[in-house]
């Protein structure tokens, strides 16, 4: 059973797309790992807990040695004449020894952790703005391949236009072959053009096909997925021209993703240099130890006498005296890191400068392009009427007639690929002056 086709807008296909496109679906991942990447620099101040558990099995108790005299006895006192080397080995210890503990760590200033909890709320801004550009990203892509299927839909439209009008003139130059007022050579030519008109119509499908399958990839839609698209081509006029040469006016860099996305890197950098300097500043810490412990011959014992406690509570203090010239060093390299962003910006905003110009004079060439070839297609559709009509009336040839209709496709042929540059162009300058996608 077929499935009934899904119809979208530009805007609604695009929407979709920034739902369901794959490259979309990833960057709202890291932005969930850079969450819990959040989360798990802010555990650093909670309390840390660990519970240890030791049971040691001593299967031969080490001996400690004594003087058989005991340690006050002169070398030479055994009495009776007896060796003066002679020793004790005493054993010293138990055969099973266990000890449990609790120990709780809990950090009470360090400088470098603030800014580790600035530098955590940017980081969460930078995975923001990365799904954001992976939106706009996909949106170009949508909306380029959904022109190039409108485009080529209105151009199957026409191809379909000048098959029947051909394949009219034909079977009337048929006609006029069985009367004898044309030779068969006319039929011929007419049947010639007819079967690359249908070619050409083929070509066409194919290409729209192809389009459509392109344009559910970018949306992430199956490719087998049915869809059909709502939005038209439309006409344009001056008003046009007077949106492309506007786009001279103030430009704010901020609407550009790329340069708010390098914005909050350099904010990173800068807290990245931050970060050396608190970590001259002491670290102060405190830990607390809870524990029992036992230790017994006889296993039954072991486990049924009674376990010592323990406990012991300490405050420690770190101050960073000399490194070595590390932090030193190692600040330099984040200061010359946080230079070369800031530099970049203003390589990105001339890089930006650049594109708008750019997109304006393509798109204002684009559009005086796609006039004329509408004004040449328009000429040439009416230098086939006019020649058909010369044609019946016996004052014409038909090598005009197939010249004009050669002609006609070529201008049309031009007219599309003219209209398909302008609407590329003029995704092109949307982007460049940060207006293609505004959503979250």
């Amino acid at each position: 059973m077929a499935q009934t086709p899904t119809a979208f807008s530009l805007n609604e296909a695009i929407n979709f797309a920034t739902q369901q496109n794959i490259n979309v679906k990833n960057t709202h991942l890291d932005a969930l790992s850079a969450e819990a990447r959040i989360k798990e620099l802010k555990g650093l101040a909670l309390p840390q807990v660990n519970v240890n558990g030791t049971v040691t099995y001593n299967a031969i108790i080490q001996k400690f040695i004594f003087p058989a005299g005991g340690f006050g006895a002169p070398a030479d006192s055994t009495g009776g004449g007896g060796d003066k080397d002679a020793v004790t080995a005493i054993p010293f210890g138990v055969k099973l020894q266990g000890n449990v503990a609790a120990t709780v760590n809990q950090l009470i200033f360090d400088a470098s952790y603030k800014i580790g909890l600035k530098a955590a709320a940017t980081y969460r801004e930078l995975a923001q703005k990365n799904i954001t550009a992976s939106k706009i990203n996909v949106a170009e892509q949508v909306a380029k391949a959904y022109y190039g299927v409108l485009v080529s839909e209105e151009r199957i439209k026409l191809l379909d236009l000048n098959i029947s009008r051909v394949d009219t003139l034909l079977r009337e130059t048929r006609s006029m072959n069985g009367q004898g007022f044309v030779e068969k050579i006319d039929v011929d030519r007419l049947e010639v053009q007819l079967n690359n008109l249908k070619t050409e119509r083929q070509n066409v499908k194919n290409l729209v096909d192809l389009s459509y399958n392109l344009l559910k990839f970018q949306m992430g839609l199956p490719i087998n997925s049915p869809i059909q698209l709502t939005d038209k081509i439309e006409s344009y006029s001056q008003k046009d021209l007077d949106q492309a040469a506007a786009s001279d006016a103030a430009f704010d860099y901020g609407q550009r993703i790329e340069f708010s996305t390098l914005q909050t890197q350099v904010t990173l950098a800068d807290l990245d240099y931050q970060n050396i300097g608190k970590q001259y500043y002491p670290r102060l810490t405190a830990s607390g130890t809870y524990g029992h412990n036992n230790g017994r011959n006889n296993f039954t014992d072991f486990w049924t006498t009674q376990w010592f406690n323990s406990a012991a509570i300490s405050l420690n203090l770190n101050i960073p005296v000399f490194d070595g010239f590390q932090k030193k060093y190692a600040a330099q390299q984040r200061k010359i890191t946080v230079d070369k962003a800031r530099q970049s910006g203003e390589l990105l905003k001339n890089s930006i400068d650049l594109q708008i110009k750019q997109a304006t004079v393509t798109l204002s060439n684009n559009l005086q392009t796609l006039q004329n070839q509408k004004r040449n297609m328009d000429l040439a559709q009416e230098v086939v009427r006019v020649t058909r009509i010369k044609y019946k009336e016996g004052v014409g040839s038909n090598i005009e007639v197939l010249n004009a209709e050669t002609s006609s496709r070529e201008a049309q042929t031009n007219y599309f690929a003219a209209l398909l540059d302008y609407m590329i162009t003029k995704v092109d300058l949307d982007k460049a002056l940060g207006k293609l996608y505004t959503g979250q």
